[in-house]
């Protein structure tokens, strides 16, 4: 799989360079006369200094009519992975038509925009700030009213910077990450689709620099030896290293996320959002990765990007729109249309946690995908975010022989699971590595069940034959199990999601010793 995936990632590379495709083949467009978005505001594209000495190609959004000495809120919005400065057209002319100056830029070494690409190292973190340096000078920007803004990658840039920049004073992250080491190396497994997708789109949109090239040469080819500097890598690049930092310069954090997001799981935000002491709010919803606000950038209705105004709003022009006095934590089941407010993260699953017994030991023979999986990059949560289509598997026809089956009786009135289900259990391997992936499926009268979480675990030196104690987070969620269904828990140790680490000939058995018994723990919702 690893060889395979490798392959195909450098072949379409190849052939996009054969095509031309590769941006730093593209000659610079000339530069952009003033261009009018309606009548209402105006928009100019900028060569941006950035840091180090590079331009950054961007463009500025302006009230119509700003008057001559009066100092309007900045907004900064940095591209997400892979896209140029027109992403924020719908969303920066509205912004703009409500009263802020709006910059946005094409992150560095993406599209025209000079320099390589760091993945959100210290150069990205100090164009932020050079680009706040610019729109000071060079437009009715006010100082004491700076915010920023943006999807992904621009998320996790702009949580970074809030770090580093007391000036910011708002900062909505949407889809981002702030633990870049738990959101595609999580149970120390690495996340193989969502790593090959972001290496591929950086190669064929941008110029990655030597450092990520080893990067993510040393990720996909699993170099252990490599492990450690990937992690210290990562850590540079995480806002929860730093949050100390930006708790002392007070930033007000809005935070949005997908319950489904395949590239940066809601997990880590969740833990980001309990650590901040400023004004926050965290907002999850169903879809996947930059699947809830993607129809806002189209300029169409949105939830998140309509909260992310008032947020702004709130913090940048002091409105009292009452987003501030509103439950912090905004959730969305995956199974309903309806919000449900709480005061905190750990108050999501106020309703108690309901353990299930895995009382029956499993043997499993490794390296053949049982059929039970979680589902496919970007399209199986979007699947389960607008059609309730989330990946399924018919779970009495699974091989036993390759997947370990738990299941809960049958439940008389609905369960509302909250928060984030975790598994404990004794494994003993006859390889010291090996991979496994837990899955959680609601389960109806016919035996089809319906994905709720899943996630990985990797181990590296065990001694075979020795048990060990295994505890799992599985990704969070907001999903309700109908009465008349029930849980189950399975293991397998193919999922292409993952990397798996199996031996040929690998055996994994899963038991639960009397004094130490094997569970899964599922928080619900209060009835």
């Amino acid at each position: 799989m690893q060889r395979t995936t490798t392959a195909a990632v450098l072949a379409t590379l190849l052939a996009a360079a054969a095509l031309g495709l590769a941006p730093h083949q593209a000659q610079a467009a000339p530069p952009t006369p003033v261009a009018a978005a309606d009548a209402s505001s105006q928009v100019r594209f900028h060569d941006i200094p950035g840091s180090g000495g590079i331009t950054l190609k961007g463009n500025v959004f302006t009230p119509a009519g700003a008057e001559s000495g009066r100092k309007y809120p900045l907004i900064v919005l940095p591209t997400s992975w892979g896209l140029p400065q027109i992403e924020y057209i719908a969303q920066a002319k509205k912004l703009a038509d409500s009263g802020y100056i709006v910059v946005s830029y094409t992150s560095r070494g993406f599209w025209l925009s000079g320099g390589n690409i760091e993945v959100a190292g210290p150069p990205d973190i100090a164009d932020v700030s050079a680009v706040i340096d610019w729109a000071l000078a060079n437009s009715p920007a006010d100082a004491d009213r700076i915010g920023l803004g943006g999807v992904s990658y621009a998320a996790g840039i702009t949580l970074l910077a809030s770090a580093h920049d007391p000036r910011v004073k708002a900062v909505v992250a949407m889809s981002g990450w702030a633990d870049l080491i738990e959101s595609i190396y999580s149970g120390r497994t690495q996340h193989l689709q969502a790593a090959a997708m972001l290496g591929a789109a950086g190669y064929l949109t941008g110029r990655p620099g030597p450092e990520f090239k080893t990067l993510l040469g040393n990720f996909l080819g699993s170099r252990l030896d490599q492990e450690q500097q990937m992690i210290e890598w990562g850590r540079k690049r995480s806002a929860s290293e730093q949050v100390d930092r930006i708790n002392a310069n007070g930033a007000a954090i809005m935070l949005g996320n997908a319950w489904g997001d395949t590239i940066f799981p809601p997990n880590q935000y969740a833990k980001f959002y309990e650590r901040l002491t400023g004004p926050k709010r965290l907002e999850f919803r169903p879809g996947d990765h930059a699947t809830a606000e993607g129809t806002g950038l189209l300029g169409l209705p949105n939830d998140t990007w309509t909260n992310a105004h008032r947020w702004f709003d709130r913090y940048l022009k002091g409105e009292r729109n009452g987003i501030d006095t509103e439950a912090p934590v905004q959730i969305k089941s995956r199974s309903d249309d309806g919000y449900e407010g709480y005061a905190d993260w750990k108050s999501v699953g106020s309703g108690g946690t309901e353990k299930l017994a895995l009382s029956d030991s499993e043997h499993l023979f490794a390296n053949v995908d049982s059929g039970a999986n979680g589902g496919i990059l970007l399209l199986s949560s979007a699947l389960d975010q607008f059609v309730k289509a989330p990946p399924i598997a018919s779970i009495p026809l699974l091989p036993r022989a390759f997947a370990g089956v738990w299941q809960s009786e049958r439940y008389d009135r609905a369960r509302r699971v909250r928060g984030t289900v975790k598994l404990h259990t004794t494994l003993t391997p006859t390889k010291a590595d090996g991979t496994f992936v837990a899955y959680l499926y609601d389960v109806g009268p016919l035996g089809i069940g319906k994905l709720v979480s899943n996630a990985p675990y990797t181990f590296h030196g065990k001694a075979p034959g020795k048990a060990f104690g295994v505890d799992l987070e599985l990704f969070s969620t907001a999903y309700d199990v109908p009465a008349g269904h029930r849980l189950a828990l399975v293991v397998d140790t193919v999922d292409p999601l993952y990397i798996e680490h199996n031996p040929a000939g690998a055996q994994l058995t899963f038991s639960s010793p009397r004094t130490d018994p094997s569970y899964v723990s599922v928080p619900l919702r209060e009835q």
